[in-house]
C-alpha cells in the first residue's frame, strides 16, 4: 500500500440512500404502521470502500534463492536399509467389501528366499483355495438363481390375480 495515499474528503458516501421519489401511501396510519420511512435505494454516488493504491516495494530483491552447500559431515551408507529384525508390520488398507486375508507376510531382499517361502507357504495352499473360492462362488450364483427364480413367480402369481 502507499503510505503517501489518503482518502479523498468526499468519498463517505452511504451505499444506500432514502429514494427521493418515494411518497408516503395515502393510507398510512402512524398510529398503527409507526413512522413512514421512505424506501432505501442504491446510491450512484458510492464508491465503495477506499483503500489506498498499490505500489511497488522499493526494497524487493526478487525471489530468494537458497544457496546449495556441501555438507562437511555426510557419508553415504550402503547398508542404511537393512533391518536384522522386525518385529510387526502395519497394513493400512480402505476398502468397501470386506473378506481380504493376509498371512505369510516376508519382507526382504533376497530373491532366493523369498521364491522358498513362497514354495513353503503360497504355493502348498494355492490350488486348494482356488477350489474354495470357486465353490463359494457357485454356491453364490446357485443361491442369486433361486431368489430371481422365487421372485419372478411371486411377480407371475401376482399379474394372475
Amino acid at each position: 500500500d502507499d503510505a503517501d495515499d489518503s482518502k479523498p474528503e468526499d468519498w463517505d458516501k452511504p451505499e444506500h440512500i432514502p429514494d427521493p421519489d418515494a411518497k408516503k401511501p395515502s393510507d398510512w396510519d402512524e398510529e398503527m404502521d409507526g413512522e413512514w420511512e421512505p424506501p432505501m435505494i442504491d446510491n450512484p454516488e458510492y464508491k465503495g470502500e477506499w483503500k489506498p493504491k498499490q505500489i511497488k516495494n522499493p526494497v524487493y530483491k526478487g525471489s530468494w534463492i537458497h544457496p546449495e552447500i556441501d555438507n562437511p559431515e555426510y557419508a553415504p551408507d550402503d547398508e542404511l536399509y537393512i533391518q536384522q529384525d522386525i518385529g510387526a508390520i502395519g497394513i493400512d488398507i480402505w476398502q468397501v467389501k470386506a473378506g481380504t486375508i493376509f498371512d505369510n507376510i516376508i519382507i526382504t531382499d533376497s530373491v532366493e528366499e523369498a521364491k522358498a517361502f513362497s514354495e513353503e507357504t503360497f504355493e502348498k495352499l494355492k490350488e486348494v483355495e482356488s477350489e474354495k473360492k470357486k465353490a463359494a462362488d457357485e454356491e453364490e450364483r446357485a443361491k442369486q438363481e433361486a431368489l430371481a427364480k422365487e421372485a419372478a413367480e411371486k411377480k407371475d402369481d401376482a399379474e394372475e390375480k
